[in-house]
């Protein structure tokens, strides 16, 4: 099998793309910066392309069986909207080249509503600010995103992450329809339940959350690990609000 990884050099795309190597997977990483990416092999292809260029979009997704996209930004106060136009244009490359399946990362914080993952601060400070100040722009795009996809006729399934932290290894994560109850994501449980919806047809067309149970740190920790972690465009403050 051949899959795209869009987002491949953020911290979720290189995971993606190197449990996909693993796992014998053809792979074409696809991202703006590729003399930046420190993977190497012989079933990888490292093709520059950005989603707001419809042709380099296309010409990555040729000869493809399926798209994954983890796609991330920072938050900005100014409009975003790199998720809604790269689905658009994943969705058109994938008409043009008669590719069926996507899977693509947004967050929990698209849907408060969804059901609780925390106490009073987190419920009633901490996520209604990052959801709705701090990453309004971002949250709203993702929400773009979502919409663009749900009236596609592709089998596209979005992933939906709490607060995203780096572990060592795959854990036993859950996989629910649209809620869990999880504050927390690792980056490495994302990438692999990204590459097991290649297999599995229970969230074709609908949004799944993905939590990790267990080795899983405090509010304070993660946002301590984040704000120093290098380089700066990498950081994210939690649960609800990390880009993959």
């Amino acid at each position: 099998m051949k899959i795209v990884v869009f987002g491949a050099n953020g911290p979720t795309g290189r995971l993606v793309t190197r449990l996909a190597l693993e796992r014998g997977l053809d792979v074409v990483a696809a991202t703006r910066s590729p003399l930046q990416f420190p993977l190497e092999h012989d079933r990888l292809a490292v093709e520059r392309v950005d989603v707001f260029d419809q042709a380099s979009v296309s010409r990555a997704v040729g000869g493809a069986d399926a798209i994954l996209s983890a796609l991330g930004v920072p938050y900005s106060r100014q409009r975003i909207a790199t998720y809604s136009a790269g689905a658009t244009a994943m969705l058109q490359a994938m008409a043009e080249h008669h590719v069926r399946r996507l899977v693509c990362v947004s967050s929990s914080a698209v849907d408060i509503e969804a059901g609780p993952h925390g106490g009073f601060l987190f419920e009633h400070v901490l996520q209604p600010f990052v959801a709705g100040v701090l990453g309004k722009t971002l949250y709203d795009d993702m929400k773009r995103m979502e919409a663009t996809l749900s009236g596609s006729e592709v089998d596209w399934t979005v992933l939906r992450p709490s607060g995203l932290f780096d572990a060592d290894a795959v854990s036993d994560y859950r996989v629910a329809e649209r809620y869990l109850p999880q504050k927390f994501t690792a980056r490495i449980d994302l990438a692999d339940a990204m590459l097991r919806q290649l297999d599995d047809r229970r969230f074709v067309r609908t949004t799944a959350a993905v939590g990790t149970v267990s080795g899983t740190p405090s509010v304070a920790q993660l946002m301590m690990r984040e704000a120093f972690k290098r380089p700066p465009r990498q950081a994210s403050l939690d649960g609800t609000m990390a880009r993959p």
